[in-house]
């Protein structure tokens, strides 16, 4: 370490502690007096156990008058009142490297298998700002899914940022499990918010596979976990994404789901005394949002290509989650009930799907063929009514001719088997050999 940087190091160590001490605990918050600390700082809490004294990690997310307010990173049980709260004076951080690749950790990046961190990892921030606008460089080069329905009708750039918006059941995860597997991206982080603890185990093993999870990470905070640890998993997700787009990889940033972050932050906001504004979420769970999703994307050094999944109240597209991540992002892929009952998986509902930059990265002889297969299907659809119960009449339009005559074909090109590998160039051959 050169003479300069260790002086500067020096200087930056905190040679005296901040203490405070507990003075109640409502819920999952809990008010202290003191010690000295800053929004977004991590604390500890010493509690005398039953069997040994311990720590309890907490952040402070807000004051109150003269009191600070904390919430826990795990379980509060043994915190008293009196109980010493210790000042770190510093956010929180993990370790990342490429030695987590394959791993599955939580929000505080410790391996959820118990075993130890591997040496030579570097310690990041969770918590960073988003990329300057005006160097972000512009989307110009595809990346390949390996998802036929994607690749050929809704081509997503190296970079962009996707919402998957589907109500419970509909295929989400599945959907995915196929792009980790089949994408070309240099790596995979994956992100569980909220999910069901028996989910988690499953998507590793039997949506990710062996195949999948060789080259990603996965960070999982499950639904009983406190409020904090959740939002904490994405922002944790995010930032070891952005390590490995600053190494100039391709990175590959999955998200399931964005709503239960939300939910998350809701409880936060709640705990803190924030107004309910817009169907209970409050204010700050709206502030959140653009922070968190406007950090990925591209930079000077690599690219995050992010999916994000949003779970909609009763398959309403216009609630308020769902609206704002709409607004946000560069896109979005809606999963429909309606197709996943007919045993069309993926169900992507390609007419009310939209890829914002698709026009921009494909060939006008892609393009083209792309328009022509949505204008067969919008053309069947329309007339789905009359052509079933026999009120259309073969030769009333050409138009509708054509557009029975390839229903089925279309059907079966968006009709893909979960272990189904198909590159982006045979995709968009078939969907020109469809559309001619």
């Amino acid at each position: 370490m050169k003479a300069l940087d260790l002086l500067s190091y020096i200087d930056d160590i905190e040679t005296y502690k901040h203490y405070g001490k507990v003075k109640r605990v409502v819920g999952l918050m809990i008010e202290s007096l003191g010690p000295e600390s800053s929004i977004g700082d991590v604390c500890w809490i010493h509690v005398n156990g039953k069997r040994q004294k311990r720590k309890i990690q907490a952040e402070v997310v807000g004051f109150k008058e003269e009191n600070v307010i904390l919430m826990p990173y795990s379980d509060i049980q043994e915190i008293s009142p009196g109980s010493l709260v210790e000042a770190t004076s510093k956010p929180l951080e993990v370790k990342v490297g490429t030695a987590l690749i394959g791993k599955v950790i939580d929000s505080l990046g410790n391996p959820m298998d118990g075993s130890i961190l591997p040496k030579g990892l570097k310690s990041i921030p969770t918590d960073q700002n988003p990329p300057n606008p005006l160097k972000r460089p512009p989307i110009s080069e595809e990346i390949e899914v390996g998802v036929r329905a994607i690749d050929s009708l809704l081509t997503v750039g190296k970079g962009q940022r996707i919402g998957i918006f589907a109500g419970s059941g509909v295929g989400k995860s599945t959907l995915l499990g196929m792009i980790a597997r089949n994408t070309k991206a240099d790596i995979n982080v994956i992100a569980l918010i909220g999910e069901r603890g028996r989910e988690v185990r499953e998507f590793i093993e039997r949506d990710l596979g062996p195949e999948g999870l060789s080259k990603s990470i996965v960070i999982a905070a499950t639904s009983d976990q406190p409020a904090l640890m959740r939002i904490k998993g994405a922002f944790t997700a995010t930032a070891i994404a952005e390590y490995f787009r600053d190494k100039g990889l391709n990175v590959m940033f999955m998200m399931d789901s964005v709503t239960r972050v939300a939910m998350a932050q809701r409880e936060v906001g709640l705990a803190v005394g924030e107004p309910p504004a817009t169907k209970g979420y409050t204010p700050s769970v709206f502030a959140i949002l653009p922070r968190l999703l406007e950090r990925t994307g591209t930079n000077e050094k690599g690219t995050i290509t992010g999916f994000y999944t949003v779970l909609v109240d009763g398959d309403d597209m216009n609630e308020p989650i769902a609206d704002t991540v709409r607004g946000i992002l560069d896109g979005h892929f809606v999963l429909d009930r309606s197709l996943a009952n007919k045993g069309q998986f993926p169900a992507i509902n390609v007419l009310k799907s939209i890829s914002r930059l698709m026009n921009h990265l494909t060939t006008d002889l892609h393009k083209n063929a792309a328009e022509k297969v949505r204008e067969y299907l919008s053309t069947y659809l329309n007339s789905e009514d009359l052509i079933n119960i026999g009120a259309y009449k073969r030769g009333a339009s050409k138009e509708i001719d054509e557009a029975v005559e390839r229903y089925p074909e279309i059907i079966s090109f968006l009709k893909q088997k979960t272990d189904e590998k198909i590159t982006m160039e045979e995709s968009i051959k078939a969907i020109i050999k469809l559309a001619d």
